[in-house]
């Protein structure tokens, strides 16, 4: 397993009965730009078991952490969710992903717009010099079932404003706009038709998207994708990638297992 680093786990949070967290060592070697992920996972029967996962942690810090859902069957995450501190993972040595702000052509606002677990990605973003030198606002919208699956909204909230290194930053230019479909919560409904009918913005206080002056990162379920892709694509925006820039990207390396 010469393309793979053993590291030992930290810490572990279990934000419900279906999503943890869990932060790991970090090789010295290993390198990441922000928005990007890496395949991680578990020796079983001599052999690794990957799966590919966002970086929730900037590529600035000395620590790895990755944000799970737990799935009783999933091959993987039926294992990853009894996680201890001092355990073992592997995780590849190569990171790589389309969540990029290089992939993005300049613009106005920046919208990053995920569902469950693909709230990872823009974890390291938000935490990103770049993206706040790049864009004038960055929106953070995390769309969940239920308010307690809504991880991290408190370090967002509170933790990251104060940081002493981006903390202005985000006071200034970050929007984080939590919601969730199944229960009760001061922001009700899916991303896709909050994004469509202008209630994301009027809520925000910002002006409808604008495919000239907006950017856009996708990160979430494969229906989720689908959804928002023809809605951009409807008002003109044209898809990003390594090899051109576009005005939005979309991350389909999706954990469902």
């Amino acid at each position: 397993m010469s393309n793979l680093n053993r590291e030992t786990v930290l810490s572990v949070h279990h934000w419900t009965d279906t999503l943890f967290s869990f932060t790991t060592t970090r090789d010295p070697g290993f390198r990441f730009q922000n928005g990007q992920f890496a395949m991680i996972g578990l020796e079983v029967e001599g052999r690794p078991l990957l799966r590919a996962y966002s970086l929730v942690s900037p590529n600035f810090e000395d620590k790895l952490e990755f944000l799970s859902i737990k799935v009783k069957d999933g091959p993987l995450t039926s294992r990853l969710q009894h996680l201890a501190v001092g355990d073992n993972i592997i995780v590849g040595r190569k990171a790589t992903g389309t969540l990029l702000l290089d992939n993005l052509t300049p613009g106005r606002n920046l919208y990053l717009l995920g569902t469950g677990t693909g709230l990872a990605p823009f974890m390291s973003i938000v935490r990103d010099h770049e993206s706040y030198e790049k864009f004038e606002k960055v929106i953070l919208v995390h769309g969940c079932r239920k308010a307690g699956e809504l991880a991290y909204a408190d370090r967002i909230l509170t933790e990251f404003p104060q940081d002493e290194f981006f903390g202005e930053h985000i006071s200034r230019q970050l929007l984080y706009y939590p919601t969730v479909t199944r229960e009760p919560f001061r922001n009700r409904g899916r991303i896709p038709e909050l994004l469509e009918s202008g209630k994301l913005a009027a809520d925000i206080g910002i002006p409808q998207i604008d495919p000239r002056r907006d950017r856009v990162m996708l990160c979430g379920s494969p229906a989720f994708l689908a959804s928002l892709r023809a809605f951009l694509e409807i008002i003109g925006m044209e898809e990003g990638s390594q090899s051109e820039a576009g005005q939005f990207v979309v991350e389909k390396a999706f954990v469902e297992r």
